[in-house]
C-alpha cells in the first residue's frame, strides 16, 4: 500500500474530487494547508508598511491505495491539477506498512 499526498491549488479541489470519483478511487482526506516554495508570494501594504506574504493557501489531499493503483492515481492528479504555471503543487508517494480499521479490527488493504 502507498499513501499519495498531493498539495494542490485550492481551485483544483472540486475538479480533482470529480476526477477521482470517476476513476473509481476509494476515499480521500482533505486539509487546508499553507506553504511556500517556488511560487514565492506577493506584497501587500498594511498601514503604509510593505509586507511580503510568502505562505500561500493550498489544499492537501491524501489517499491510501494499493500499489497497483498508484500510477493511475498520480496520472489523474497531474491531468486534473496541472496548469503549467508555478504553484501547481507536489505529489509525494509514501509507503504504508499497515492500516487498521478501528471499528472492525480489519488490517491491510481490507481496512482501506
Amino acid at each position: 500500500m502507498k499513501k499519495i499526498q498531493a498539495i494542490i491549488r485550492p481551485e483544483k479541489l472540486e475538479p480533482l474530487k470529480d476526477a477521482v470519483q470517476d476513476a473509481g478511487i476509494g476515499g480521500m482526506t482533505v486539509s487546508n494547508v499553507h506553504g511556500c516554495g517556488m511560487q514565492q508570494g506577493y506584497t501587500e501594504y498594511f498601514r503604509g508598511t510593505e509586507i511580503l506574504l510568502n505562505m500561500r493557501a493550498k489544499i492537501q489531499c491524501e489517499f491510501v491505495v494499493d500499489d497497483s493503483a498508484v500510477d493511475g492515481l498520480v496520472d489523474v492528479i497531474c491531468e486534473t491539477c496541472r496548469t503549467g504555471e508555478v504553484g501547481d503543487g507536489k505529489i509525494f508517494i509514501i509507503p504504508i506498512e499497515d492500516a487498521i480499521r478501528i471499528r472492525t479490527g480489519e488490517r491491510g488493504e481490507k481496512a482501506v
